[in-house]
This record gives C-alpha cells, sequence and structure tokens, in this order.
C-alpha cells in the first residue's frame, strides 16, 4: 500500500512539473501557414521551402508602422539575443520572419533598413498585393489601409499574432511579444527542441 501511495505521488509531482511542456502544442492541427513565394530584403526570391528545418517566428507588420510594430518586432529581435546569450544551441534553430503588410511601399530596400535594425538574422518578406494577401489567408492575419493623410501617408490596420512554426512549417503556439523578451524566449524554450 506505501508503495503504490510512492509511486502515485511520484507520478502526480511529475505530471505538475513546470518543466515538461504540455503533450501537445496549443496551435497543434490548426490551419495556419502554407507554401509561399515572396522576396526577401536583399531582393532574392524566397519560398517556405528556404526555411524549412529551422523554426520559424511569423511576424506580420509594416514598416511605416509609428508604434506597435517596432515595438513588437524589438521584443522579438531582443528575445532571440537572448536565446543566443543563454541557449545558444536553441537560438540556432530559429529564424525570425518579418513579412508586410504594406507591399507597396514595403520594398526589399525598405525592409532591409528595418529588419537590420532589430537582428541581424532577422529575414524581412515582400512581395506582389497578390503574393502578400495570399500569405495573410494562409496564416490567417487580417490588415486593411486606413484613409490617406493630407501628405499622401496612411496607416495600415492590421492584426498583432506572433506565431512560432515548427521546422516543417505547422504552427506550434502564439509568443507573447506583448509581455516582452523574457516571455517570448521562454516560451521559444518551451517548444523548440
Amino acid at each position: 500500500m506505501t508503495m503504490r501511495f510512492i509511486l502515485f505521488g511520484a507520478l502526480a509531482l511529475s505530471a505538475c512539473s513546470p518543466s515538461a511542456p504540455p503533450a501537445k502544442p496549443p496551435l497543434d492541427g490548426a490551419r495556419i501557414g502554407g507554401p509561399f513565394a515572396l522576396t526577401d530584403q536583399n531582393g532574392h526570391a524566397t519560398t517556405d521551402r528556404n526555411f524549412a528545418g529551422k523554426y520559424r517566428i511569423m511576424y506580420f507588420g509594416y514598416t511605416f508602422c509609428p508604434d506597435v510594430c517596432p515595438t513588437d518586432v524589438q521584443t522579438i529581435g531582443a528575445a532571440v539575443k537572448k536565446l543566443e546569450a543563454s541557449d545558444p544551441a536553441i537560438a540556432a534553430k530559429i529564424v525570425p520572419i518579418f513579412v508586410t503588410v504594406d507591399p507597396v511601399r514595403d520594398t526589399p530596400a525598405v525592409l532591409k533598413q528595418f529588419v537590420s535594425a532589430f537582428h541581424p538574422r532577422m529575414v524581412g518578406l515582400t512581395g506582389s498585393v497578390e503574393a502578400i494577401e495570399r500569405i495573410k489567408t494562409e496564416y490567417a492575419v487580417y490588415s486593411s489601409k486606413g484613409d490617406a493623410s493630407p501628405g499622401g501617408g496612411y496607416l495600415v490596420n492590421h492584426s498583432r499574432q506572433t506565431y512560432l512554426m515548427s521546422p516543417d512549417g505547422k504552427p506550434i503556439a502564439l509568443l507573447p511579444q506583448e509581455q516582452g523578451p523574457d516571455a517570448v524566449a521562454t516560451e521559444i524554450k518551451r517548444w523548440v527542441r
């Protein structure tokens, strides 16, 4: 009887261990992601196959965003830098990717300047309006161009989720970029193997 109690207690404690990840990722089976063909910040044709075998952090935004996008992308870049310092093997498996929702203004040259400000390995992706619409649909991303200002500029309303995708392009989890770099790094470490 005592041995049964000890075994049950050990199993209960191991099941509650904070270091043990849940059995299934939160986005397991979600219809998010898919093939894409875009252009990177260096003007090179880039497809989802370029990232095969790597975990991907997928963030959608635009470089002319006055506040949210730079803050979120800075958090993502800082989280990857934290991982490079604390867990370099995990960091090496990750590619942070910024996909524009404003391809008219976000040319490869504009993206290059933007992503290089946040992390040297961050990839910026743009493409035709049609190609961006396709990837937005695949990733369940909303965006809508606002009214033009007197100077001709405009804002783009868009959703703000950050996906962690598996090496085979399947969704794993949403990253909490609104909670800061430590929270993002912790969530990445929970899933990246």
